[in-house]
């Protein structure tokens, strides 16, 4: 091999013709990418609603959840984003009165809706009760499931004034109580990792005037 000029090869010369190679191979791919049509841009809907008291019209994505648009394009981050499943309950909010996961449902199924997230519960200068009662029970820890615990508990206890039963009612034809078990059972879906249940509990028996 080595008596043969035309067959040396130089570690230059298989650079070059591997770079060679590989650029023929590329150009093609390049071209038809270029040339492949955009995707489409994601549909959008205008949405109004009301949030803590203020109008509110936006056009979202359809796939945009309450949670990104209050956190996202209302800059509301005081409802948090925890799992986004639906399993811990930090992005409770109130929608019509009633407590949902925001996580879990579209802003654009809202339209017309009044919505009240822990910013419009209270004030540093004027807290809701229950907001007082957290800080004077001690009711959390690090404070990130705190927004969701809070408007959830102030709508069990619009639920429980309301009559609307839950599991642990051994008669649901009685109007249910304000009691320490009753209360739990209803904050179950809220998940506090520091463990500051009892204080929870504390702190809405006083609101309720219930003992817990």
């Amino acid at each position: 091999m080595a008596d043969r000029p035309d067959m040396e090869i130089s570690r230059r010369g298989v650079l070059a013709s591997g770079a060679m190679g590989a650029a023929v191979a590329v150009t093609p791919a390049v071209a038809t990418a270029q040339s492949a049509p955009r995707p489409a841009s994601p549909p959008t809907m205008p949405v109004r609603f009301r949030v803590n008291g203020k109008p509110q019209q936006m056009t979202l994505d359809t796939r945009t959840t309450l949670l990104d648009a209050l956190r996202e394009h209302l800059h509301l981050t005081g409802t948090k984003k925890g799992c986004d499943h639906g399993q811990c309950g930090a992005c409770t909010v109130l929608v019509d009165g009633k407590r949902i996961n925001s996580c879990l449902t579209l802003a654009v199924m809202h339209e017309g809706d009044e919505v009240v997230t822990i910013e419009g519960l209270g004030t540093p200068d004027k807290l809701h009760p229950m907001q007082a009662a957290f800080v004077k029970h001690d009711g959390y820890q690090c404070g990130y499931c705190t927004p969701g615990q809070i408007c959830s508990a102030v709508a069990v206890l619009d639920e429980i004034r309301r009559g609307v039963p839950s599991h642990v009612q051994a008669d649901l034809t009685k109007r249910p109580a304000a009691t320490n078990m009753e209360m739990r059972e209803r904050m179950s879906g809220n998940i506090c990792r520091c463990g500051a249940y009892s204080n929870i509990a504390d702190a809405m028996a006083d609101v309720a005037g219930a003992k817990a």
